[in-house]
């Protein structure tokens, strides 16, 4: 368990976001993207309040495209929330804090997410 995002490649990304037992955040990003830039903070204090309950990663799209290319990820950030192997949420673009954290709470909603906060 980590209270940290992770970061992860192509090569990671099955054993560490499909296989995860988990539900798990992937946030598709780049470093030259300012959006990415603005949600990056707020993904950090996700992965911290919500230690041990869900998991947050982070894929370079730059150096990492090809589970970007799967998803059909075609602007970023996009952030994808995926539990037992299935998206079950996608949110294109940056949120404020406040409505991130709706979103998580809302998409985890059957899980032990919402308990952790």
């Amino acid at each position: 368990m980590t209270d940290k995002p992770i970061h992860i490649s192509d090569a990671e990304f099955e054993e560490k976001v499909l296989n995860s037992k988990l539900p798990v955040i992937v946030d598709f990003w780049a470093p030259w993207c300012g959006p990415c830039r603005m949600v990056a903070p707020i993904l950090d204090r996700i992965a911290t309040d919500y230690a041990g309950k869900l998991i947050v990663t982070k894929v370079n799209t730059d150096e990492n495209s090809e589970w970007a290319i799967k998803y059909g990820v075609q602007g970023i950030p996009t952030l994808l929330f995926i539990k037992d192997g299935e998206v079950i949420r996608e949110q294109v673009g940056a949120l404020q804090e406040t409505h991130l954290r709706e979103l998580v709470d809302s998409v985890f909603a059957d899980s032990e997410v919402v308990a952790a906060a």
